[in-house]
C-alpha cells in the first residue's frame, strides 16, 4: 500500500480550516461546486467533477478539535477503498494541515495525477481559508487530459 502525503500551512483559525474541510458547503468552495452531502459519521458525501466524473465518501470521523478522515465508496476503481485523512494542528499564526490520501494498492500513473491535483486543490483550500475564495472545479487548475 502507498499513500499520498501533503503538508500546507494555512493563515486561519484552525475551526475555519475546520469547517472548509468538513461541510459540504466548505469542500464546495475549493475542491468542486458539485458537493452534496450530509456531514456526520456514517453518512455520504458526493463529490462531481462534471464529465469527469466523481467519488462518494463515507464520513469516517469529524472531531472540531482537527480531525478529519473519509473512505472512498463509490469512484474510479483506483480510489476505491482508499481513506483521505485530514489532521489539523494551531502552530502560531498557521493551522497546519497534514493531508494523506491512504491506502493505494500500488502507485499507478493515475496516484500521480491525483497527487498533483491534491497539491492544487490544498492551495485552493488555503486560499478559501485566508481569502475566502478558492479555486474549485470547474475552476480549478488544469493539470491534464484527466482533468
Amino acid at each position: 500500500m502507498v499513500d499520498i502525503l501533503h503538508r500546507v500551512g494555512v493563515v486561519a483559525p484552525l475551526d475555519d480550516v475546520y469547517t472548509a474541510v468538513a461541510t459540504p458547503e466548505g469542500i464546495a468552495a475549493w475542491w468542486t461546486t458539485d458537493t452534496v452531502g450530509k456531514s456526520e459519521v456514517g453518512e455520504t458525501l458526493a463529490l462531481r467533477f462534471g464529465e469527469a466524473g466523481g467519488f462518494d465518501l463515507e464520513v469516517r470521523e469529524l472531531d472540531p478539535a482537527g480531525h478529519v478522515r473519509w473512505r472512498v465508496v463509490e469512484g474510479p476503481a483506483e480510489w476505491i477503498g482508499t481513506d483521505i485523512d485530514w489532521r489539523l494542528d494551531r502552530r502560531g499564526d498557521y493551522t497546519i494541515v497534514l493531508f494523506g490520501h491512504e491506502g493505494w494498492r500500488e502507485p499507478v500513473e493515475f496516484m500521480h495525477h491525483c497527487s498533483t491535483k491534491w497539491a492544487t486543490f490544498l492551495l485552493s483550500l488555503k486560499d478559501y481559508a485566508e481569502t475566502g475564495r478558492g479555486r474549485p472545479a470547474p475552476d480549478d487548475v488544469k493539470i491534464s487530459d484527466w482533468h
